[in-house]
């Protein structure tokens, strides 16, 4: 509960992240192609997959990130939609940042909404439509924290 005995809400808005520096470039694609929902392969043959994947993409995409200002411009999109959502809801909402690939990662976003003292939180996929490979993993991310690291507020999901 708030100060004022309002309710405390949290807003979860998920995405896929991308890369903050040229140096993330390639961690972010090991975690993109690492996912289960991406590559189905044995967790093993998944990885070399991944690493080698990563590894072969990232001098191209490096050059590409170059180009557009050395980083990913989803996170700070988000960021500044995030803050256009809490000031139109107002006063017992904040919003908070779910990446799936690259920071600020689905756990931190948990752990910040256990710090805060959410009462309750909406879960929103900013994904243009339903995917197993980005919704479908991203909420299963959720769930796989939230239990992992104690988060018991009830959840209402708005998805496609």
């Amino acid at each position: 509960m708030t100060e004022a005995g309002g309710r405390k809400t949290a807003i979860v808005l998920f995405n896929l992240g991308g890369p903050d520096s040229l140096e993330a470039v390639e961690p972010f694609l090991f975690n993109l192609f690492n996912d289960k929902a991406i590559i189905g392969a044995p967790a093993l043959i998944r990885w070399f997959l991944a690493r080698r994947i990563s590894r072969k993409r990232a001098p191209v995409a490096r050059g590409i990130y170059a180009h557009i200002g050395g980083r990913s411009p989803l996170v700070p999109e988000t960021q500044a939609q995030a803050r256009a959502l809490e000031h139109v809801l107002g006063h017992g909402f904040r919003c908070f940042l779910a990446m799936r690939y690259w920071h600020p990662f689905t756990a931190e976003a948990v752990t910040a909404i256990k710090e805060w003292g959410a009462d309750e939180i909406v879960l929103l996929p900013l994904y243009p439509q339903f995917s197993t490979t980005t919704t479908g993993s991203s909420l299963k991310e959720w769930q796989r924290q939230a239990k992992s690291l104690g988060l018991n507020a009830p959840v209402r999901t708005i998805c496609c």
